[in-house]
């Protein structure tokens, strides 16, 4: 259905990494061969593909169009080693999970600036609100990355590049619509003229959707979902070694929401906020490239109870400010070095109001935390066809003190088209602010960590026509910060935990260092074109355990992780302009809760599409999703989306 390149990016990829190339490098990289293209993301500077020793997984824009999914959700879930839990239809709580790590141990990067909420539980990000909008290109890295991408890097990043300019005006259109009353439109304009390049784009999406809870438990009312959104970035050259950029990106959202049990009129607002300014300037003729930038990012929800005395349930704010210098030098033929400096300042408020009007409105839940870090990163070519690397990076958070972590990794290309390589990297996530500061909070945290390897094999046949890759990965984390419910917990215990920070208050939970966990796996991937005829298929065998010594789960599988998950597509090119593809999803049955006592049952799923070339520049497309209308859940309880059927038009000037 859509070509995933393994391994690099084919085009634009410089972008991405928070080290941008200039926009007349972007035009020159994205005509670069396959062998002889760029990928950043793992290294955050530019190497060839083959040079990295991290698994990556990248969809370029043909692959964005070609699957016609409206969310990124559903791009990423066709991924290796990627498995997606979501409360409901679209918009409704969505978590994804790496190689089954928690998921808010994955860092989302949009423009190379890292989005997440301080005022979430896990402090993570939310992909329910994430829509493809005006995406170049999607990576995805997996593994242990916190010595470039900082805290939470634990299981992986996914990197989103939004499209720039290449032509002096070009611009782009998509409007679908579909079953439920469905329809998404979005559209982009923008140019690069001499010294400046700039585009603008903005998406709306409306949805009367299904009910959150599963008919299967009563659920009947659809619980509809609007999103709309804008994204823009300029770029001015100021010198020919020297340019300034901005960036931003925003959306607000409204879902309706059901209880955990019933259909109600509930319903939550949530806006983005994304703000980027930076300048970058290349000295020793263009060897040694420093950028400096500041960015912004807020994320704002609110929950509403109709049917509630005090109908707000919760009100809840997080904000990252975030100073950041980076360089990049080739030392000498073979060898070069990243490099940086970081500073983030993070703040939130939370509170969730009682119904009642008899108990008075409480303050908020309030909590700040700063981290400033440095690090480094080498790469090594000793002999042609060996690249190993190495890095160190060093974090000093003011609440826990300093922590250093360790990176290694080395890739072997040898001349019968086989690529070696193996890769070690540590985490590190301070606890969150809620965890620490809100009202099941516990100031007293350690910092999660973890520490995880992989060895993987890749062989190019017939030309690169026939791509096959497998990779073993192995990860251990300790000192998991866990939900723990107390009902010992009364006015009279000498427990501080059960109370409320800083009041009298009697609380049944709080947060605490319970929990080990351990995931290892293989995912296997492979591609194959002949001619106008695409096949491409991965499979996934992920163990995720919870490893907590003498706890009363132990070896029992972490929740909504399922062991074995497989895709695949199928994808073919008419000779009269019309492409036809169909898609498969299967996932193994997984467990909902921590004693393994609910079951998820294993499902099927089949997409169908087809496009057809109108003109030059315009398609027209179709689709039609879960054909056999299969029933499942990825949360007990909660409903997923039935068969459903979109038609549209796609527009690229």
């Amino acid at each position: 259905m859509f070509r995933v390149i393994v391994r690099s990016s084919i085009s634009l990829a410089a972008f991405a990494a928070g080290f941008p190339l200039s926009a007349a490098e972007a035009a020159n990289a994205a005509a670069t061969s396959e062998e002889d293209s760029i990928v950043v993301t793992a290294t955050r500077a530019p190497l060839a593909l083959d040079e990295v020793p991290s698994t990556i997984t990248v969809l370029d824009k043909a692959a964005i169009d070609r699957s016609q999914d409206i969310g990124a959700t559903e791009l990423l879930l066709r991924t290796p080693g990627i498995t997606v839990s979501r409360n409901g239809g679209y918009g409704t709580t969505t978590s994804l999970r790496i190689r089954g790590a928690e998921s808010d141990h994955t860092v989302v990067v949009i423009d190379g600036v890292k989005l997440n909420d301080p005022a979430a539980s896990g402090g993570g990000y939310n992909f329910g609100h994430l829509l493809v909008g005006d995406m170049e290109r999607i990576e995805v890295l997996r593994g242990p990355q916190s010595i470039l991408w900082g805290s939470q890097a634990i299981g992986g990043v996914v990197n989103i590049v939004t499209t720039i300019p290449e032509k002096p005006l070009e611009g782009s259109f998509d409007i679908e619509a579909g079953s439920r009353n469905t329809v998404s439109a979005r559209a982009a304009i923008g140019g690069r003229t001499g010294p400046l390049s700039w585009r603008i784009g903005g998406q709306s999406f409306t949805t009367d959707g299904i009910s959150a809870i599963s008919p299967a438990f009563g659920g009947v009312e659809r619980d509809g979902y609007r999103n709309r959104g804008v994204t823009g970035r300029a770029e001015l050259a100021l010198a020919s070694n020297f340019s300034v950029e901005v960036r931003g990106y925003y959306s607000k959202a409204r879902v309706n929401l059901d209880s955990t049990r019933a259909d109600t009129p509930d319903y939550a607002f949530n806006q983005e906020f994304l703000g980027y300014a930076g300048a970058r300037l290349d000295l020793l003729d263009g060897r040694f490239r420093n950028r400096i930038s500041y960015s912004y990012t807020a994320t704002e929800r609110e929950n509403y109870g109709p049917l509630r005395a005090r109908p707000v349930s919760l009100e809840a704010r997080g904000e990252n400010r975030r100073w950041e210098y980076q360089g990049n030098i080739g030392l000498m033929r073979g060898v070069s070095a990243v490099f940086g400096a970081e500073n983030e300042r993070s703040q939130f408020r939370s509170r969730s109001p009682d119904a009642s009007l008899a108990r008075p409105l409480p303050p908020f839940a309030n909590g700040k935390a700063e981290v400033t870090s440095v690090y480094g990163q080498i790469s090594v070519e000793p002999v042609d066809g060996l690249t190993i690397n190495g890095g160190v990076r060093y974090d000093d958070h003011d609440r826990f003190g300093g922590q250093t972590l360790f990176a290694a990794g080395g890739v072997w290309r040898l001349p019968t088209g086989t690529i070696l390589r193996t890769n070690y990297g540590e985490g590190f996530k301070a606890p969150t602010l809620y965890q620490m500061f809100s009202q099941y909070g516990n100031a007293a945290l350690d910092p999660e960590e973890a520490h995880g390897w992989e060895a993987g094999i890749e062989q190019h046949l017939f030309g690169r026509a026939l791509t096959v890759v497998a990779t073993w990965f192995d990860r251990t984390t300790t000192n998991q910060i866990v939900y723990t419910p107390d009902a010992t917990c009364n006015a009279a215990s000498t427990n501080p935990l059960c109370f409320e920070p800083g009041s009298t208050t009697v609380r049944t939970a709080y947060y605490l260092n319970v929990a080990r966990g351990k995931a290892q796996g293989i995912e296997a991937a492979a591609a194959l074109t002949l001619g106008a005829l695409t096949l491409d298929g991965n499979y996934s065998w992920i163990v995720t355990e919870d490893r907590s010594p003498g706890g009363a789960n132990f070896d029992k599988d972490l929740p909504r992780r399922p062991r074995h998950a497989a895709n695949a597509s199928v994808s073919y090119a008419l000779p009269f302009g019309l492409d036809i593809g169909a898609a498969l999803r299967w996932s193994h049955k997984s467990f909902d809760d921590a004693p393994n006592s609910i079951v998820l049952d294993a499902y099927t799923l089949v997409d169908l599409r087809a496009e057809s070339k109108l003109s030059e520049n315009v398609r027209l497309f179709a689709r039609a999703e879960n054909v056999f209308d299969e029933q499942y859940m990825t949360a007990y309880r909660y409903g997923t989306l039935g068969r459903a059927i979109y038609a549209g038009f796609r527009g690229r000037f």
